[in-house]
């Protein structure tokens, strides 16, 4: 996670190509911020049509295009050397190792893949996936100095902001997860053993003092978008329906056994369902939503899982809270 101010490019390496794990943006990395960093909001795709033989317009569904990020840095190695010689030869190792990371060969090559650019502003971490494209240094005589500006860009690949932080839930079947009880008819009153639940109140009601009670599957997206969720059935199941309450339920045609896992990853830039390295798209039942109409709205969720399976299956459903800006 970078410091405050500071901004962190990383992505993996591919075949012969390197990664990156490039941080800047705070005189501390060598590489400071110039001016402050500009994120524009991609134009929209807007649908307005003409209204025939009338004034105005129709407004159609209009779409957003991905943000794009902007740095007016300065690559700094005054202070590295004694002499212009040494400084001159500092700075352009730095920017030769500035210019790697934003070539991002390893990314360009690979059909969607994207790196992340992440950053911490006024105590927040948060981060954007898309890639580094335009990158120019603007060589002077201040560069036999040991100092270059340099213009950097950024393309995302949405026009959203995530959290740094993934959170993660772990969510059983729900026949294992539903409480157990006490058939009736039964006479009152009825008293619980010390230090134990009335069994006769699920969910427990809160008590002052002391924190709600978590239920399996309830989660919180803190953001002030919705967020795409990434889903991992792990078996022994069988034909597993994913559920989020009141929004979507998705069935899958397939068996796992112990030890197996299909994922669903509903993020635009990566989308695939897959069981080990194996596409299983089409064992998706028809009738479930496509992979983009499965975000998590903000607020509370409640996640839950059926399907034929052993007390070992479980999901695990992770996501990062999103937001419209930093």
């Amino acid at each position: 996670m970078p410091a405050e101010g500071e901004w962190r490019l990383w992505y993996n390496g591919y075949r012969m190509f390197a990664g990156a794990d490039f941080t800047f943006g705070t005189p501390r990395t060598g590489i400071h911020l110039r001016e402050p960093y500009e994120i524009t909001l991609g134009e929209p795709d807007v649908g307005d049509m003409a209204l025939p033989r009338n004034d105005g317009l129709r407004f159609g569904r209009d779409r957003r295009a991905a943000n794009k990020i902007t740095f007016e840095l300065g690559v700094d190695s005054v202070d590295s050397a004694s002499t212009r010689l040494a400084r001159h030869g500092a700075n352009l190792s730095k920017l030769s190792q500035f210019a790697q990371a934003w070539d991002a060969e390893a990314l360009r090559l690979q059909y969607g893949h994207s790196a992340v650019l992440s950053t911490t502003q006024g105590g927040r971490s948060r981060r954007f996936y898309g890639r580094p494209r335009r990158w120019a240094a603007a060589g002077s005589r201040l560069t036999r100095q040991g100092y270059t500006p340099v213009v950097a860009e950024f393309q995302c690949v949405d026009d959203t902001a995530y959290d740094d932080i993934e959170q993660v839930e772990r969510v059983p079947l729900r026949w294992v997860s539903a409480p157990g009880g006490i058939g009736g008819p039964i006479r009152g009153p009825i008293y619980s053993p010390p230090g134990q639940r009335n069994p006769g109140w699920w969910p427990p009601p809160p008590i002052p003092g002391y924190p709600p009670v978590h239920l399996p599957g309830h989660v919180v997206n803190h953001g002030t978008k919705p967020t795409w969720p990434v889903i991992t059935i792990y078996g022994q199941i069988t034909t597993p329906v994913v559920k989020l309450e009141g929004r979507w339920t998705v069935t899958l045609d397939l068996s796992l056994k112990a030890g197996e896992a299909v994922t669903i990853d509903t993020r635009p830039w990566i989308a695939t369902v897959t069981k080990g390295s194996a596409s299983v798209a089409g064992l998706i039942r028809r009738g479930s939503p496509r992979l983009d109409q499965m975000r998590m709205p903000p607020g509370k969720c409640v996640f839950a899982i059926d399907g034929k399976g052993a007390p070992n299956a479980y999901m695990t459903v992770a996501w990062r809270d999103a937001f419209s800006y930093l």
